[in-house]
C-alpha cells in the first residue's frame, strides 16, 4: 500500500459525498490509484437506492487467478465488511475482478455512520490481505524444487515484488530492496542494521526476527536474475506459527504488505531531516560571512575588559604602603572636619580673630633694641 491507511482516501471523499448528498446526483466516476488500482463508481437518479462500486487490482500470484473471478474466501472476507449495506453482484463489471452494490439508505444517521463507510473503502486492503491469507493458510510441504521449499512470488507492484517460503518450523519472508539514489541505499541499510540489532534484544524476542543480507538468501536460489539484482540488499523475516494464529494473523498480513511504504517513509524523513539539519547549518555560515563586524566587535570587548583588568591590577601594584598610609589619614582627616564644623554660626569666625587672638611669641632669631 502506498499510504499505512486501510481505506482509500479519495475513494471514502465520493463516498462520503454520495452518502450524505440531500438530492439524487448523476455520477460515473473513475478513480486510479498507486499500485495499478482503478475504482469505477457509478449512481443514476433513477436507480436512487442503490450505488455500484467496480473495483480492479493486480492480484499477488498468478496462481490466485481463478477462472471466476476471486476466490470464494476473498468474497468471503469482502461480504463481511458489512453484510447489510453490500452485496457482490455476479458476475463482475468486464475488466474488474469485483463489482458490489451499495445500499446508502441502509447505514444510520449516527456517529458510526462515517465508520461504515470507511470500512467499505478499504475494500482493496481486505482483498489483497485475504489473498496473503488465503496463500498463508494453504501453503503444504508438497511444494519443493530439488529437496528445496520453492519461494512464491508475490507482486503487489511490479517494481516491488517480494517472495514467501514456507518450511516446516516457519514462514519465510524475503523482501528485494531497490533504490534509484545512493543516498537512500546508504540510509536504509543503516535502518536495517539497527533494525536486526533492536530485534534481536530480549525485549522484542516475541516479534519475527529480521535478518539483512547484500546477497540473496539460499532460499532464493533459482530465481530469475531480474528478481535479484539489488542495490540495496534482502530483508528477511521468519515468521512463526504463533504470528499467524487469531487476530495475529491480521497484523502480520498487514505490516508484510505496507513493509516496502514502511521503508521508503523513514528512507523520506531521515533525508528530510539531514536536509534542513544542513540547510540550517549553511545558514548560519552564511550569516557569520555577511555579518563578521559584530564578532570583531565582540573580541575586541572582551581584549579592551582585559586590558582594563591588567592596568588596574599594575596600578594597585605600583603603589607603595607609604602612599597607602598618606592616603587614608587624609580621608581620616577629612572626615572628623566635616563632623567638627557641621553646624555655623554667622560671624562666629570674626569674633575669634577678634578676641581670641593667640599672643605671637618673639622669635628666637630676632634682635633687641638697645636704648
Amino acid at each position: 500500500m502506498a499510504c499505512f491507511e486501510r481505506p482509500s482516501p479519495a475513494l471514502k471523499e465520493i463516498l462520503l459525498k454520495l452518502y450524505r448528498a440531500q438530492k439524487p446526483m448523476e455520477i460515473d466516476h473513475h478513480l486510479y490509484e498507486f499500485g495499478s488500482v482503478e475504482y469505477h463508481i457509478q449512481f443514476s437518479a433513477s436507480d436512487p437506492q442503490n450505488t455500484y462500486l467496480s473495483i480492479s487490482t493486480p492480484l499477488l500470484s498468478q496462481g490466485l487467478l481463478l477462472s471466476y473471478g476471486l476466490s470464494p474466501y476473498t468474497k468471503q472476507m469482502v461480504e463481511g465488511i458489512c453484510p447489510d449495506v453490500l452485496e457482490i453482484v455476479e458476475p463482475a463489471k468486464q475488466g474488474y475482478q469485483l463489482t458490489l452494490r451499495l445500499h446508502f439508505a441502509k447505514i444510520p444517521y449516527t456517529k458510526d455512520s462515517e465508520k461504515i463507510v470507511a470500512k467499505i473503502a478499504a475494500v482493496q486492503a481486505v482483498i489483497l490481505s485475504s489473498q496473503l491469507k488465503e496463500m498463508l493458510q494453504n501453503f503444504n510441504s508438497q511444494d519443493t524444487y530439488q529437496g528445496m521449499y520453492k519461494p512464491t512470488k508475490l507482486v503487489y507492484h511490479p517494481r516491488e515484488p517480494f517472495f514467501v517460503i514456507r518450511q516446516p518450523q516457519k514462514i519465510i519472508a524475503v523482501f528485494p530492496i531497490r533504490f534509484k539514489e545512493d543516498s537512500d541505499v546508504i540510509i536504509a541499510t543503516a535502518f536495517f542494521q539497527e533494525l536486526m540489532e533492536v530485534g534481536s534484544s530480549k525485549k522484542w524476542a516475541n516479534v519475527p526476527s529480521c535478518c539483512w543480507s547484500p546477497i540473496p538468501p539460499p532460499e532464493l536460489v533459482g530465481e530469475p536474475i531480474e528478481d535479484l539484482s539489488t542495490n540495496g540488499g534482502f530483508v528477511s523475516f521468519d515468521i512463526s506459527s504463533h504470528h499467524v494464529e487469531g487476530k495475529r494473523l491480521d497484523k502480520t498480513v498487514w505490516s508484510l504488505l505496507n513493509f516496502y511504504a514502511y521503508v521508503k517513509y523513514h528512507v523520506k524523513s531521515t533525508r528530510g531531516f539531514i536536509q534542513r539539519r544542513m540547510r540550517k547549518r549553511l545558514e548560519g555560515l552564511v550569516q557569520v560571512l555577511h555579518n563578521p563586524s559584530s564578532e570583531r566587535k565582540q573580541e575586541r570587548t572582551k581584549k579592551d575588559k582585559a586590558k582594563a583588568g591588567r592596568k588596574f591590577t599594575k596600578k594597585l601594584i605600583k603603589l607603595s604602603k607609604s602612599n597607602i598610609i598618606k592616603q587614608r589619614c587624609g580621608e581620616l582627616s577629612r572626615k572628623i572636619k566635616r563632623i567638627r564644623f557641621r553646624i555655623k554660626i554667622h560671624g562666629f569666625g570674626r569674633f575669634c580673630r577678634r578676641w581670641l587672638r593667640r599672643p605671637k611669641s618673639p622669635s628666637s632669631k630676632g634682635y633687641v633694641r638697645l636704648e
